[in-house]
């Protein structure tokens, strides 16, 4: 599904990943856990194609994300990477049908089939009945399960996770996480989650621990 290789990145004179090696398979529930600075965050988003690498290669199902053009890069992440972050990113003037529908109409499918494919979701997300609500209508759990709605809108490889139960309770954090293992189990869905939650790391399928840039413990394969 995901293949890394010896992959580096710098900022300036700031070394921030130093060759990382990693594998995922589809299906699997990885988290990368470490120290503020390990270099998580920015491997995850070389991952998601909205950082490129100095060096290294990254596959995604077989392509070779560093030999594609810029408009055929924007094309493959739309369709193939959906992403959830911290603070779920909806646009507040839109309601979470709307929210999850942009991804699906920015690939070229149809108003109505991006419509409904995004009540389908929203249904499973057990909010069909929020879905005419805007993100100031809805409560913290119900915004982050709207942009995991958003995140699978185009039936994408992989979603990556970026610290995606940082801002919620404990009782919306064990929703959400739960909420991840129901969408691998019955959609196959991969994820990548980038976390501090140590209950959500020892949930994992496995934990890719990183520091001071480089991969610590944890199973390549």
């Amino acid at each position: 599904m995901i293949e890394i290789h010896d992959i580096k990145k710098s900022y300036g004179a700031l070394q921030v990943l130093k060759g990382i090696d990693l594998r995922v398979e589809k299906g699997e529930v990885v988290s990368i856990v470490g120290p503020s600075g390990a270099g998580k965050t920015t491997l995850l988003q070389i991952i998601g194609t909205l950082d490129k690498a100095d060096s290294g290669q990254v596959l995604i199902d077989g392509t070779n994300i560093g030999n594609l053009s810029q408009k055929k890069l924007a094309d493959f992440r739309n369709r193939n990477i959906g992403f959830v972050f911290q603070f779920h990113q909806l646009l507040p003037e839109f309601t979470a049908t709307e929210n999850v529908m942009m991804p699906a109409l920015i690939s070229g499918m149809t108003f109505s089939k991006a419509q409904q494919r995004a009540k389908e979701l929203l249904t499973f997300m057990n909010l069909a009945d929020r879905a005419q609500h805007k993100p100031n209508e809805l409560s913290g759990g119900e915004r982050q399960r709207v942009a995991v709605a958003r995140a699978l809108v185009n039936s994408p490889a992989v979603i990556l996770a970026d610290e995606p139960s940082g801002s919620l309770d404990m009782k919306n954090k064990e929703e959400l996480h739960n909420l991840f293992f129901r969408l691998r189990d019955e959609m196959g869905q991969t994820f990548i989650i980038v976390t501090h939650d140590e209950g959500l790391a020892r949930i994992c399928d496995r934990t890719i621990h990183m520091m001071d840039g480089k991969i610590t413990t944890g199973t390549i394969q």
